[in-house]
């Protein structure tokens, strides 16, 4: 008896063996054939991937090879062979399938057969089963074929027949196809009043239909109807959500602002998303916005966890307005100095504070000329105690700038130094070894600081290797034209006034070099570092002049990229011409693939593209789009 059993044992394992074998090789050989099929569909060779493909779908009856076939067939005109398959699969269903009757519905319009293609699509509707699976299936056959009128009316059947489902998202999405913006956004909504949780969804679908809304009918019925529902449904939260992410998105922050604190007045609950807020206006140079974000939030109480973040970012959101605005002011700064002084006197010196500390201090030296205390708080800072190399460092490095800007380059050197030796293998280093560089290039010893950026320009960073290049090429190529470096001598002069925002002072010297030497090869630096100045003065339609001088006479120069993409910045965001910056960013990654501006190039174009669209002359520049087609039509 145990011996028989022992054989039944043996004989069921061997029988499971063999199984799991054959269905490895039958899995290998679905994989197979089917990475071949689908590498002759997509290359559009369809005679050879028709038969494949049916093959796949035999061995897998898996429906998406089913239906790649029938688009194969389409496309070699065999109809009356995908009729008759279409026919024999019907006979093997024991019940109505209507995924077939779309197919079929499909095929008759291919040969212009209207009418008889209505009829099988009246026919896959009335056989649907009435349960959300079988609906879902039948209407994503339609969407696959790009049948959106009949997509639609599957989901309203379902709606009808199994009223609990909705099939919200899934109509809104049909919609989008449609063009049909208000009863898209009316799902939507409808989708946030059953389920708040469902916002983010509703933010990603919405995004894509915004990239093909090109006449901005989107964005206007989205604004009324929002606003409608808001009005109509104060108690549904996630209605104001969607309308605060809108602004976000076209970077309306005082709309966004104004929603947030309308909010946060009902639930009271909305202090760390527009303390983000103030942060995302603050990154995008709305300084305004950004301290309005944040005096909101310190309004909210001292004991509040975000009233120290948000009173650090207020100064520091004031300091940016300031150096990039009202630099011209010294009343201003003498306010901004005591907004300083009083917020590290609230908080202390400490590591938290370097930031503070840092930013204090170039305002005292830079902008206000009090050296001699702007090297007091950066001393104060550096005794914080268990600093780490980066930390102490950062305070180093603007010491160290503060007695370049004192005339003190000696003591300059030595800081440099050590913050080097102490951040050898990190970004701080690059960029101080870069500053130390340059300190060389100011007091003319060219050949040294060319031996020095010639090594950074290894450096993992881009911007320090491209900063480093771009003043090795500038010595390069100008310290052995003359029998003489007066003329590269004085541009470094200018250069260190500037750096010591004596503006009046390195303007007046690169006029000088232009004026003795009117055909020399600065000539284009000239007008760079003269864009600059112009662009620190808030001289900005003087600015775009010289830097237009240099994309036009000086292209295919060194600076060309540069002083492109500058320009389309001061379009952008000083000038107020968003179309103009839109084509100079366009411009940028056609002209100058490989600089190392075109990743930001290609996000602003793109970010103003869906603000300003267009259309498109030359097919290679879909190359800038992201695309919004679904992977079904493909």
């Amino acid at each position: 008896m145990k011996q028989d059993m022992k054989h039944i044992v043996v004989s069921l394992l061997l029988i499971f063996s063999v199984n799991i074998v054959f269905a490895q090789n039958r899995q290998n050989e679905i994989q197979t054939t089917s990475k071949l099929a689908l590498s002759y569909y997509h290359a559009k060779d369809y005679e050879k991937a028709a038969p494949l493909l049916l093959e796949v779908y035999n061995l897998s009856r898996n429906n998406y090879y089913f239906r790649l076939h029938l688009n194969s067939m389409i496309q070699l005109q065999r109809f009356e062979e995908v009729e008759d398959l279409i026919q024999k699969e019907l006979q093997k269903q024991r019940t109505p399938n209507a995924e077939l009757y779309v197919h079929w519905g499909y095929v008759l319009k291919a040969q212009n057969k209207e009418e008889e293609a209505e009829e099988k699509y009246s026919q896959a509707l009335d056989i649907i089963a009435v349960n959300k699976g079988s609906l879902l299936v039948a209407a994503n056959a339609f969407f696959q074929w790009q049948e959106f009128e009949w997509t639609k009316k599957v989901y309203l059947k379902g709606r009808k027949e199994i009223p609990q489902e909705q099939f919200n998202y899934e109509l809104a999405r049909v919609y989008m196809y449609l063009r049909d913006y208000e009863n898209m956004m009316e799902e939507y909504l409808n989708l946030l009043r059953l389920d708040e949780n469902q916002l983010r969804r509703v933010e990603s679908s919405l995004s894509a239909a915004m990239r093909l809304d090109v006449d901005d009918g989107l964005r206007d019925s989205f604004r009324k109807q929002v606003l409608k529902r808001i009005q109509a449904e104060p108690n549904v939260t996630g209605y104001n959500r969607l309308l605060i992410w809108f602004f976000l998105q076209e970077k309306q922050f005082s709309g966004a602002l104004r929603q947030s604190v309308a909010l946060d007045r009902r639930t009271g609950e909305e202090d760390a998303r527009i303390f983000q807020l103030g942060q995302m206006a603050l990154n995008n140079k709305k300084y305004t916005d950004a301290e309005r974000a944040f005096d909101y939030v310190m309004k909210k109480g001292e004991e509040g966890p975000l009233y120290i973040p948000a009173y650090v970012q207020k100064i520091q959101t004031s300091y940016l307005r300031y150096t990039t605005e009202n630099s011209s002011g010294r009343a201003q700064g003498e306010e901004l100095a005591h907004q300083f002084e009083n917020g590290l006197e609230m908080l202390g010196y400490s590591a938290g504070t370097l930031d503070l500390i840092k930013d204090y201090a170039h305002l005292l030296a830079f902008y206000l000329d009090q050296t001699e205390k702007a090297i007091l708080v950066l001393e104060k800072g550096l005794e914080i105690p268990l600093l780490k190399p980066g930390e102490s460092g950062m305070l180093k490095t603007e010491l160290a700038d503060v007695y370049v800007y004192t005339g003190d380059p000696w003591e300059a050197t030595l800081l440099y130094s050590q913050v080097i030796d102490a951040n050898k293998n990190n970004a701080l280093g690059d960029q101080v070894k870069l500053k130390k560089a340059r300190l060389g290039y100011f007091m003319g010893n060219f050949s040294w600081a060319k031996a020095q950026l010639d090594v950074l320009k290894a450096s993992t960073s881009k911007l320090t290797a491209n900063d480093a290049m771009e003043l090795s090429m500038l010595i390069g190529n100008n310290m052995d034209l003359d029998t003489t470096a007066v003329p590269l001598e004085m541009f470094a002069r200018a250069d260190l006034l500037f750096f010591r925002n004596k503006d009046s002072l390195a303007l007046a010297t690169l006029d000088s070099i232009a004026g003795m030497y009117p055909y020399h090869s600065l000539t284009d630096n000239i007008l760079f570092r003269k864009a600059k100045i112009e662009t620190d003065r808030n001289n900005f339609s003087t600015a775009a002049e010289y830097l237009q001088q240099i994309t036009e006479d000086f292209s295919y120069g060194l600076l060309g990229d540069d002083a492109l993409f500058m320009l389309a910045q001061l379009y952008n965001y000083n000038l107020d011409e968003k179309e103009k910056a839109k084509e100079l960013y366009r411009e940028m990654l056609t002209r100058y693939p490989g600089s190392v501006f075109v990743e930001e190039s290609r996000e602003r174009f793109r970010e103003l593209r869906e603000i300003y669209p267009d259309v498109l002359t030359n097919p290679e520049e879909e190359f800038f789009i992201q695309d919004t087609i679904p992977n079904e039509f493909n």
